[in-house]
């Protein structure tokens, strides 16, 4: 779950993305491992789910490390992060994310993929129909 105030916006990365509400200072966590708010979902129900959830679930879940049989749906807006090669939060441990340097409010927050995904990255065409306002 988000440890600091955020919100939904559009993003310049792709669709959705989720924004510092305030200032963050580096190595501030921003995001943490909560079981009760993040959803346990086995993958055989996933695997079993109707392709329209199955959608969904393929795209806002990430396999639950301590459990590889079920996937995590997370409750709050930390399911819209946006992939960057270069993200301004770190995944390195996967019960925290951790502002890799001063971020600056209204900034969109980030992570690299690989951090919860298992074997190579498959980006999905945008699922949200939003544009970037102009600036």
């Amino acid at each position: 779950m988000m440890t600091v105030r955020c919100y939904l916006a559009p993003s310049d990365i792709e669709g959705l993305g989720v924004f510092c509400h305030d200032d963050i200072a580096k190595g501030q966590i921003v995001w943490r491992a909560e079981p009760v708010l993040d959803v346990r979902i086995p993958v055989s129900f996933v695997e079993a789910a109707a392709p329209h959830v199955r959608e969904f679930l393929e795209r806002y879940t990430y396999p639950d490390w301590t459990d590889l049989s079920q996937v995590v749906l997370e409750s709050d807006e930390g399911r819209f992060m946006n992939h960057a090669d270069e993200p301004n939060l770190d995944f390195t441990d996967p019960a925290v994310g951790v502002a890799r340097c001063d971020i600056p409010a209204g900034t969109e927050l980030t992570c690299h993929y690989s951090s919860f995904t298992l074997g190579e990255i498959q980006m999905q065409p945008p699922r949200h129909r939003v544009k970037a306002a102009a600036a």
